[in-house]
């Protein structure tokens, strides 16, 4: 196993539900150490712009409209295998497909509201890291 840090997004439904602590103690119980965390509202442009690999998706624009919609908060996550583990804490995208007990059965609404993002990759995870924090962010 090796240390892994991942970056991890409460989306606006989230915040808006007051999820904040129950997902961040579902964090702490699993064993996810947070490395830095900050509450943004993201503009459309940074929005698009972190999503930008999905540009020419038919989703885009409606995922861009959503995640600039109001507050998110941004978090990295440090632990064994964090990447692959937190996408299985996460949850199916689809929360009526995902697995009892994972994030989004619990407090997803729809697939296009699935309460949270985290990075696909181990790559993606410190790309992602880096459009939202500097190395002086992080601990």
């Amino acid at each position: 196993m090796s240390l892994e840090r991942t970056l991890t997004i409460i989306k606006p439904d989230g915040v808006e539900q007051g999820n904040v602590g129950d997902i961040i103690q579902i964090f702490e119980k699993n064993q996810f150490k947070i490395r830095a965390a900050k509450m943004l509202h993201l503009t459309g442009a940074a929005a698009g712009g972190f999503y930008a690999v999905h540009r020419e998706r038919p989703f885009y624009s409606d995922l861009v409209r959503y995640m600039s919609s109001g507050p998110v908060l941004v978090l990295v996550l440090e632990a064994e295998n964090a990447v692959s583990r937190l996408r299985d804490l996460m949850g199916a995208t689809d929360p009526k497909k995902a697995s009892e007990g994972t994030i989004r059965k619990r407090f997803a609404t729809s697939i296009e509201k699935n309460v949270i993002h985290g990075s696909d990759s181990e790559e993606n995870a410190k790309t992602e890291i880096g459009y939202f924090f500097n190395a002086l962010e992080l601990v």
